[in-house]
């Protein structure tokens, strides 16, 4: 019988993939098994092209730099030698001479111009120049050699640049022309700074009229009546002195969520829950404007201080560019993805700050309407935005933290952690005093620069309120930066004041840091 038809006849063993996958394994490592943990054999060629390659990448810079006396005996000539197969120095040949001073690379003689033969331009060192830095060279040598030299004093090129060296590395720098030497000195250990001690605040006066929660308050800059809207529908003008009510102003139909008095003109803006941002005239005390185009409730706004241009955010998701004048929307700010709880303007880039519900802060372009920088820390909603009157910094409110920013890029500096809540509002003044209102009625008060919660307050709420009325919806400074504002839960506002009898040895600043902080 033929031995073929037997073996196609006879049935093959069935392996599952898993045995068959093992046996390959097992073939493999016995086919490679000889070979494991030998080093690869080293090929001159590439070695010697590799290295060739980083020298001129990583050192090209410095090849054509001279060395010093001491290197020469040290390495013998040889050796040197080795070093710059690329360039010999005749003048070193049989002399004493311990540095050859160059002038600066070829460079083309204006932008746009290729660097060519023709069009290269090369300084050179004065004749004067080069002597001084004959003498120079060899004792700095010696004073780096030593590790002793004079700190701090330096000679440059007269070409150089005349920048400042920082202060907190003491340099020793010689230039001639794209060559420098410096001994760096080393830096002292960061230590944190220890906060500017700040007087307590206390409760003065309790402010009652509104019959609903006080959702906004605002400042005039006369600094003699300020201005609050509440949900009662009304906005209430104050005798910022005496606590009086001076007039009330009807015409939202929801809501009032934002107040704020221009700076520009004698207008009073306001925006609410039933979409419409009103300008009154407080001459006439009567609505002269409406600006009509948000799509659901209008939660703030900010006035730009140097153009007429009014800024909205709403729950539409939003935030509107307003002409003052015209009624115009001039930009439609579209970006974030949950309603926009907070606007902020300032007249340096970027002109307007948003922090919205979906845990973003974006920085605007105001001239293209487009996001210049989006923020994403926060992990919950950003409720509250406050720009530093003198720093060009920023902070945002959040329930996991309040957190500082650089402008313009949003660089980060700090988290100001411990105000477990959700903070509904943000004030700072020019003294570095931060304060940060929650939705459960606490309000504490942070050194700016360094994070340091210095005070912590609950005030009692209005008798015949519910505890749970304690909320705080807004906060202000009055312009002489010594009364603090807030607009509260239970119908009332309430004005703070520097305790005058405090003093640093009564209210001593309990300071430990746990870590090192950036601080600007």
């Amino acid at each position: 019988m033929d031995p073929l038809k037997i073996v196609a006849s006879s049935p093959l063993p069935k392996r599952s993939v898993h045995t068959l996958v093992l046996r390959s394994l097992k073939r493999t490592h016995d086919m490679f098994v000889a070979d494991n943990g030998k080093p690869v054999p080293l090929d001159e060629e590439s070695h010697k092209r590799k290295m060739a390659i980083k020298l001129r990448n990583e050192y090209g810079p410095v090849l054509h730099m001279p060395t010093s006396k001491e290197n020469l005996k040290e390495k013998g000539p040889q050796n040197v030698a080795e070093s710059y197969p690329h360039k010999q120095y005749p003048a070193n040949q049989g002399q004493e001479v311990e540095y050859l001073v160059t002038g600066t690379h070829p460079y083309p003689p204006g932008p746009g111009v290729a660097l060519t033969a023709a069009t290269k331009v090369q300084r050179m060192p004065s004749e004067s120049a080069a002597q001084s830095l004959a003498v120079a060279l060899p004792n700095q040598a010696r004073a780096d050699a030593n590790g002793t030299g004079p700190a701090g004093s330096e000679y440059r090129h007269p070409g150089a640049s005349d920048r400042s060296q920082p202060t907190a590395v003491k340099s020793v720098i010689m230039e001639a022309g794209n060559t420098k030497n410096s001994a760096l000195l080393a830096k002292k250990a960061p230590t944190m700074p220890k906060p500017q001690w700040h007087p307590p605040w206390k409760l003065c006066r309790v402010i009652s009229g509104h019959l609903g929660w006080v959702r906004c308050i605002a400042v005039e800059p006369g600094n003699q009546w300020f201005v609050t809207g509440s949900a009662d529908r009304t906005i209430k003008i104050w005798d910022l002195a005496s606590g009086k009510l001076k007039l009330s102003l009807t015409g939202h139909i929801s809501t009032v969520r934002g107040v704020i008095v221009s700076t520009r003109s004698p207008y009073l803006f306001s925006c609410g829950e039933d979409k419409q941002v009103k300008c009154w005239d407080l001459e006439y005390n009567k609505v002269i404007r409406h600006y009509h185009g948000h799509l659901s409730a209008v939660y703030g706004l900010d006035l730009h201080p140097t153009i007429d241009v009014l800024v909205t955010c709403s729950r539409d998701s939003t935030a509107r560019i307003w002409d003052v004048r015209t009624k115009a929307s001039v930009h439609t700010l579209s970006g974030h993805t949950n309603a926009v709880a907070t606007v902020r303007c300032q007249a340096a880039e970027p002109q307007i700050i948003t922090g919205s519900h979906d845990t973003t802060i974006r920085l605007w372009d105001l001239v293209a309407g487009k996001t210049r920088v989006t923020l994403t820390n926060h992990k919950k909603s950003v409720r509250a935005v406050v720009l530093h009157p003198r720093h060009y910094t920023f902070a945002s409110g959040s329930p996991d933290n309040i957190k500082q920013w650089k402008f313009p890029d949003g660089g980060f500096i700090q988290n100001l952690s411990g105000h477990n809540a959700i903070i509904n509002t943000l004030a700072v003044n020019a003294d570095g005093v931060l304060v940060s209102g929650a939705d459960n009625g606490t309000m504490h008060l942070w050194d700016w620069r360094t994070g340091y919660n210095f005070q912590r307050v609950r005030a009692a709420v209005q008798p015949g309120s519910l505890d749970s009325d304690s909320g705080i919806f807004a906060c202000a400074f009055d312009q002489s930066q010594s009364r603090l504002l807030t607009a509260q839960a239970d119908k009332t506002i309430k004005v703070y004041r520097e305790d005058e009898t405090a003093r640093e040895e009564t209210h001593p600043v309990s300071w430990k840091p746990e870590i090192i902080k950036r601080i600007i």
